[in-house]
């Protein structure tokens, strides 16, 4: 049965989908069959994995709010064992349609339970807001990932999300862990980005992942090909960084 991880943060531009996209293809090569769900309207994770769908096609809108079954609407990756549950425009507006329905903050975790025993992993790629369609990924999910880029400002917001997590937690899911704060975009180089560091492992000790993950050209250009590091660039400092936290996620469930 499949471990469900949500990466989450309210700010965009942190390395969510970077993550989710590049964790996934590297949980696949350690022999593990996951599954990507993009909950992000905007589609990025979908289109990173070289997905793109027709007009017309079922996304996990038609799941969400119209009951369609999941298997009907997941497509393959181009990496054997990757599998995504894709988004689309329509995802927008489930936001809003979910708000007058029965156990709407349930309505993602219902979806994933039918689907659940076919992967290892499932990986939830949650938008940058802390609307409806986040809340439904924090419920459900067993663990967070929570990207942080080596900036300034990297920290604002986190507290707000932290106490999002925590009234999830009471009302909703009890069993939701964070599993760890990831550090993105690093630079060794920059005086800034090591304050931040250290700034992060001290305000959350012991649940800082061992990963740091560096600011690289590749890892951007990576999904404008519609690939993952893995795919575009194996040998790079990106991708070892990315095999590394797999690693990690392997050990810790």
């Amino acid at each position: 049965m499949a471990r469900i991880i949500g990466i989450i943060n309210a700010k965009g531009g942190v390395g969510k989908t970077t993550t989710a996209n590049n964790l996934g293809a590297y949980l696949t090569a350690l022999g593990k069959y996951v599954l990507l769900v993009d909950l992000d309207p905007q589609a990025n994770a979908t289109a990173g994995l070289g997905v793109y769908l027709e007009e017309d096609h079922l996304n996990l809108y038609h799941s969400l709010v119209g009951d369609h079954e999941p298997e009907a609407i997941i497509r393959k990756s181009s990496l054997f064992g990757f599998d995504v549950l894709p988004a689309g425009a329509s995802l927008a507006g489930a936001g809003v349609e979910l708000v007058d329905m029965e156990e709407r903050e349930f309505r993602l975790k219902k979806v994933l339970n039918k689907i659940r025993t076919n992967y290892d992993y499932i990986l939830i790629d949650s938008p940058p807001s802390l609307g409806l369609l986040t809340v439904n990924g924090l419920v459900a999910s067993e663990g967070l990932i929570i990207p942080v880029q080596c900036e300034y400002f990297a920290l604002e917001g986190l507290g707000q999300l932290i106490n999002t997590v925590e009234l999830v937690r009471k009302s909703l899911n009890p069993e939701l862990q964070i599993y760890g704060v990831l550090l993105t975009m690093y630079d060794k180089r920059n005086v800034l980005a090591r304050q931040v560091m250290n700034e992060v492992q001290k305000n959350f000790p012991g649940r800082v992942f061992e990963t740091i993950i560096p600011r690289t050209i590749t890892l951007a250009e990576a999904p404008s090909y519609g690939k993952t590091i893995l795919q575009y660039d194996a040998d790079s400092k990106g991708a070892k960084a990315y095999r590394q936290l797999a690693e990690e996620i392997i050990k810790l469930t």
